[in-house]
């Protein structure tokens, strides 16, 4: 029964990370319209484009609709140079496809995680191995927090090769390379906003599962008190 605890415990850390990761994502790309309209204003993205912001903001919403599954296509229309014209072009638009495919994919996953953590906790729990788990979440999250400082700390040295790596894993094809003199995708998210976004995403990640190992930790010394172990 051991092995079969042991390997519960991987369940629950391994699928609550993975929720916790994608949640992270989540709130750093849909949480707040006005985290896109500080970047487009950090990196001057309406001159860029020549476009209004107010006009470049809906833009934004609809792609995110896209991203979401709530909306068919990216045949979205703006004001462009004073005139109303499509704002994606034929490849971009297949590009997102396939980032939609990973958007979606994702919100799958988490759900799938999450019923996994469930299974596995309340299995942990009905073989009265509560302290157990919560070792075994304090622990797996303690774990966690050195990886992400890891992964950060190399990313860091050189953002633009790993960026070139992740995109070379989760697509098959080369549209995700754009032209800035004919793809405005890359104008509206360039590499900074990316560096951005992936600061904010792990930031919120480190918070999620500082919390998780902080109130396991918490929950084991009340049950410690409690018991006199």
């Amino acid at each position: 029964m051991r092995v079969i605890h042991m390997t519960a415990g991987v369940f629950c850390v391994l699928s609550l990370m993975i929720v916790a990761l994608i949640s992270a994502v989540d709130i750093a790309v849909y949480g707040n319209i006005n985290y896109f309209q500080k970047e487009y204003q950090k990196y001057r993205v309406t001159e860029s484009v020549n476009i209004e912001e107010k006009e470049l903001l809906l833009v934004t919403k609809e792609m995110m609709s896209y991203l979401r599954g709530t909306r068919d296509d990216l045949h979205i229309k703006a004001v462009i140079d004073g005139k109303e014209q499509e704002f994606f072009n034929e490849k971009e638009i297949a590009h997102m496809e396939d980032v939609q495919v990973l958007f979606i994919g994702g919100q799958w996953l988490r759900v799938i995680s999450g019923i996994l953590f469930v299974i596995a906790s309340a299995f942990l729990i009905f073989q009265n191995k509560k302290e157990f788990l919560l070792k075994v979440l304090r622990n797996g999250m303690i774990f966690f927090i050195a990886a992400i400082a890891a992964i950060a700390a190399l990313i860091s040295t050189n953002f633009t090769k790993y960026f070139v790596i992740f995109h070379k894993i989760f697509f098959s094809n080369n549209l995700w390379i754009l032209n800035p003199d004919t793809d405005r995708l890359i104008n509206i998210v360039p590499e900074g906003f990316f560096i951005d976004t992936s600061i904010r995403i792990a930031i919120l990640f480190f918070v999620m599962i500082l919390g998780v190992s902080v109130i396991c930790s918490i929950l084991l010394k009340l049950r410690i008190k409690k018991t006199g172990v």
